[in-house]
This record gives structure tokens, sequence and C-alpha cells, in this order.
């Protein structure tokens, strides 16, 4: 149906997305820059996993539960003989929610990481260890930061303390 000069006029784009106050975008782009920092410790540690060290991964802000994931994979990694070549790469980031005023404040991001530059190779032979088919190379997920010390205490940092794949970007 056409409009009539006396329609209202449409409405002016708004931004996409939340506006965040100077204290909580000073939070995200911290909790990004710790997020890449976990995630390359991550890929330093698969590349290495006899050489794998706890205390280096938590020195690059991987914590809570998500610490003991990685811990998982890297077990998994020296019990079959793997290692991994390349490195993963995140190819965006926004961020969910940021919530500021809990005792250990946290910024909740979906990434979308790209390991298709990963090969998961033998440490016998240091030929490619096939994957599964349907194994997306692009996985989108959620990712927990908080802000708080060390559990052994010391000065509060940004930690990866969860993360959960939500499918593929």
């Amino acid at each position: 149906m056409p409009t009539s000069p006396s329609s209202s006029p449409a409405p002016s784009p708004t931004s996409s997305g939340p506006q965040w106050t100077a204290e909580e975008q000073t939070a995200i782009t911290a909790s990004k820059k710790q997020y890449s920092a976990a995630r390359v410790a991550i890929d330093a540690a698969l590349a290495a996993p006899a050489k794998a060290d706890r205390v280096k991964l938590e020195g690059a802000g991987n914590g809570g539960t998500w610490i003991n994931t990685v811990l998982e994979d890297i077990v998994n990694f020296q019990d079959y003989g793997w290692y991994e070549t390349g490195s993963t790469k995140v190819l965006n980031t926004q961020v969910s929610a940021v919530n500021l005023k809990l005792q250990q404040p946290q910024v909740d991001l979906i990434n979308c990481i790209d390991s298709s530059a990963v090969i998961i190779r033998s440490q016998q032979t240091g030929k490619p260890i096939p994957i599964g088919a349907g194994t997306s190379k692009r996985q989108k997920v959620s990712s927990r930061m908080v802000y708080a010390p060390a559990a052994t205490g010391g000065v509060k940092r940004w930690w990866l303390i969860t993360e959960k794949e939500l499918g593929v970007c």
C-alpha cells in the first residue's frame, strides 16, 4: 500500500548492539586481549604436549573448568602420540554480556574459531592424523571471562573459565 505524504518518516537506523560504558569497554578490551593470549598458549601446549606446562597455561589466563578441559586434551595428545602444527585464529568476537557488578566481574564473548590451519600429526611419523569428515574447521563458541585473582591469590586479572561449542560459524 503506497504511503501518503502525511505518513511518518521511516525510523532512522540504530546501531547494531548495546552501547557500552567506558568502564565496560575497558573490561571488554582487556578480556578480548586475554582471550587471545589464552588461545595462543593452548596452541603452544598442543604443539609440544610433552612439554606442556599448567603454570604457563594459567599464566596466559586459562582457568576455571576450562583449564581442566585443556589439560585433558593435552593428556589425550600425549597418550595417542599426537602433536599439532599450525594455529587457530579467532576470526571475530562479539560481546554477548557484560556484568561488572558481580564479585568476579564477567564478560561473555561469542567467538568464531578457525582451525583450518591446524593439523594433528603423529609424533612417530609426522604424518597427519585423519579426523572425521563432518568435523568443521570453524566453530562458534561461547566463552566466559572473569576478573579474579588466581586460586593461589595475587593480583586480579581476566581468566577464560568456560567455553562451550555453539555450532558452526
